[in-house]
């Protein structure tokens, strides 16, 4: 056992170091041929192949330690993470996406070493295969023969067995498709040696699944019902990004409306109804994007809606505000902005200057649309304290109020977990001292947000928080750390950071 970690190690330092020299020596680049260059960016891909497969086996043995059965004893939730792939994403810096897929293929590669054996190549005992079709897809990704993104593509376009579709066919078509993915066949006309990316790879998957599955297109049909979903990623640059899977039935409504906002861009139908020309015309000539127009126009109807529904909290609005209810709950959503008082002051009518946070998002937002969403929604002032604590309003009782728990989104701007990013309205208020425990008081600076999944992690692991002014630090149990080293929990309101810079100058 000693040997076989020794190895890996000693192949896993080899491997960085030759990748190391290659990166130092970028002038050696622009002495190569066309040839060369060509040939070398083929071997560089064939050793990124073999890293990938090295990474996805690590990032596999991360989630077998940190399999669900195994609880906050795991791991990932042992380091303070939700899942193994946000640990490998810490680890790695790479994408969630990316970490996913190494997890993935790294259980595939796992799965490849099961077989009938009770014990894995270290000796260690195994689990029975999660995914047993896709041995041979793990198996060559281990060999090199298969990158971890075509490997990712076949899982996805192959899919599961079901009741017509057996797991010994599902494991025959992965051969094929690891055949063709390595070039050793890759189908009629096409000749041995040529190889598809990852999207063609997909493609051919899911050909290969319906080939198999022809009369289930009913069962297909739910499948992908099933797979519709709404998701929501803050990109870096400050832009959010929204991810909507529909199956083909929902987005043939979707397209309907997409293209009514946009067809007279993209050569529609010409209407003979004159308010229909008049309304093209003017897409035609409207200065922003089509992608704009879009964006546009699926807000509006959004707001529309939410509008036609009335005062949903008092039932005051139209027919439809009971269906709205159902759908949203008895409040309506609403945009919340942070802004210093100095900064509000600060935005006369000559200078513009200051500016406000929208909550749980990192980036400012002008002074201008400060005071447009204030004109709407009202003020609600916080006070804080020079050292940045919010001033207590609260009452000495068991829950948080509202007003309170306003400030403490307002003070911690989400989840203060080191480097988690749930936004304020996905937490819940933690006593610093115990409610009961310590006889902790329900106050602002006795309270502090943090995540379901954190708020979970530290009553079940024994972490504790400790506060020094308006300061707060975590404290890990001694199975983590020995030391039991405080670890900051810095406050992510952006809005905060802003009022003390200011004062500070």
């Amino acid at each position: 056992m000693t040997d076989f970690v020794d190895t890996f190690g000693a192949s896993l330092d080899a491997l960085v170091s030759a990748a190391q020299k290659v990166a130092s020596q970028s002038a050696a680049a622009r002495g190569l041929s066309a040839t060369a260059l060509i040939a070398a960016q083929g071997a560089i891909a064939g050793a990124r192949r073999d890293l990938d497969a090295s990474a996805a086996v690590v990032a596999g043995e991360i989630a077998a330690r940190s399999r669900p059965e195994a609880g906050h004893a795991g791991l990932a939730q042992q380091e303070g993470f939700r899942t193994p792939e946000a640990l490998v994403q810490h680890a790695t810096g790479s994408t969630a996406r990316e970490a996913m897929a190494l997890v993935r293929v790294g259980g595939m590669i796992r799965d490849s070493m099961v077989h009938d054996s009770t014990v894995d190549a270290t000796g260690a005992p195994t689990s029975p295969a999660a995914e047993p079709w896709l041995a041979p897809v793990g198996a060559a990704v281990a060999s090199g023969a298969l990158s971890v993104a075509a490997a990712e593509a076949i899982r996805g376009g192959l899919g599961g067995p079901n009741e017509t579709v057996s797991i010994e066919a599902l494991r025959d078509a992965a051969v094929e498709l690891v055949r063709v993915g390595s070039g050793d066949d890759s189908g009629p006309g096409l000749g041995a040696g040529f190889t598809v990316n990852a999207d063609q790879m997909f493609r051919r998957a899911r050909d290969a699944r319906d080939d198999l599955d022809e009369a289930g297109i009913a069962i297909r049909e739910r499948e992908r019902r099933q797979l519709r979903s709404l998701r929501r990623w803050r990109k870096p640059d400050g832009m959010t990004r929204y991810t909507w899977e529909l199956d083909p039935e929902s987005a043939a409504l979707v397209d309907g409306i997409y293209d009514q906002l946009t067809s007279p861009r993209r050569g529609g139908p010409r209407m003979v109804d004159k308010a229909e020309q008049k309304r093209a015309l003017a897409v035609e000539r409207d200065p922003r994007t089509t992608d704009q127009l879009a964006s546009d126009g699926l807000l509006e109807l959004l707001g529309i809606g939410i509008a036609v529904g009335g005062d949903i909290g008092t039932g005051t609005g139209t027919g439809s505000s009971a269906g709205l209810r159902q759908l949203i709950g008895v409040r309506n959503p609403a945009v919340r902005v942070l802004v210093s008082a100095e900064h509000l002051a600060a935005g006369n009518l000559t200078s513009r200057t200051g500016h406000g946070h929208i909550e749980g998002h990192p980036d400012p937002i002008s002074i201008e649309t400060v005071e447009r969403i204030a004109c709407t929604n009202g003020i609600i002032p916080i006070h804080f304290d020079a050292h940045g604590q919010a001033v207590d309003v609260g009452r000495e009782q068991r829950l948080f109020t509202r007003r309170q728990r306003i400030g403490l989104a307002a003070r911690d701007g989400g989840c203060r977990w080191p480097e988690c990013q749930r936004p304020p309205g996905w937490t819940e208020a933690h006593h610093v001292n115990h409610w009961q425990r310590d006889h902790g008081e329900t106050s602002i600076d006795n309270g502090i947000l943090l995540c379901r999944h954190h708020h979970l992690l530290l009553h079940d692991n024994h972490w504790e928080i400790t506060r020094r002014g308006a300061e707060y630090w975590l404290i890990p149990p001694p199975g983590i750390d020995p030391d039991q080293t405080a670890r900051p929990m810095p406050s992510k309101s952006p809005a905060l950071r802003d009022l003390l810079s200011k004062r500070s100058a």
